[in-house]
């Protein structure tokens, strides 16, 4: 992972020596700067690829695809987002967003414990047996998501932070989450 973040990294400066001027003029989507944004999500549940690309026309509606690694479950998860971006008045560059989603994913590890109680009279005895599941489960979910990113005027660069909760059905089993990041993609 970090080979391919100092690549990625790598690669944007390279880039940006070339076209930066070309790029801060260069307007995007209805105001946002940017067409299409490809880089890195870094958050708590999950890690990994982000693609941003907006729609044609002047509604500043853009589509995320997430593309991520979760790390504790050892699977993976793919997210689609369509968003609203609205400009931030006074700050040039900086927009909001919310929009909704769904993802689906596949999972290799779950946990669970059995609480067992057994004895006679006053010698009761209790034990608890955790176990670890290692057979690979489908997971599929709801997403909502809230965030701020800025596009970097001389730079072909956004970097955003977002919260994203989402909802999930696991092996019959269901669960709310809540999940922060902050991202970087080069713009172009």
């Amino acid at each position: 992972m970090k080979c391919l973040m100092f690549g990625l990294a790598a690669l944007g400066l390279l880039m940006t020596t070339e076209g930066a001027q070309a790029q801060s003029k260069k307007k995007g989507s209805a105001g946002a700067g940017y067409t299409t944004g490809i880089g890195l999500r870094g958050g708590g549940w999950s890690s990994g690829l982000t693609v941003k690309h907006f729609l044609s026309g002047k509604n500043n509606v853009a589509f995320e695809g997430l593309l991520t690694r979760e790390y504790a479950a050892r699977g993976g998860r793919l997210t689609l987002l369509l968003e609203k971006h609205l400009p931030v008045s006074d700050f040039k560059g900086l927009q909001f967003y919310y929009g909704a989603g769904a993802h689906v994913g596949s999972y290799r590890r779950y946990y669970y414990y059995y609480d067992g109680r057994y004895g006679h009279g006053r010698a009761k005895r209790y034990y608890t047996i955790y176990r670890v599941d290692e057979d690979p489960r489908i997971a599929a979910g709801a997403d909502l998501i809230l965030g701020l990113e800025y596009k970097m005027e001389d730079l072909p660069f956004v970097v955003g932070v977002d919260y994203k909760p989402f909802f999930e059905v696991f092996d019959g089993y269901t669960g709310f989450y809540n999940d922060a990041a902050i991202s970087l993609r080069f713009a172009f």
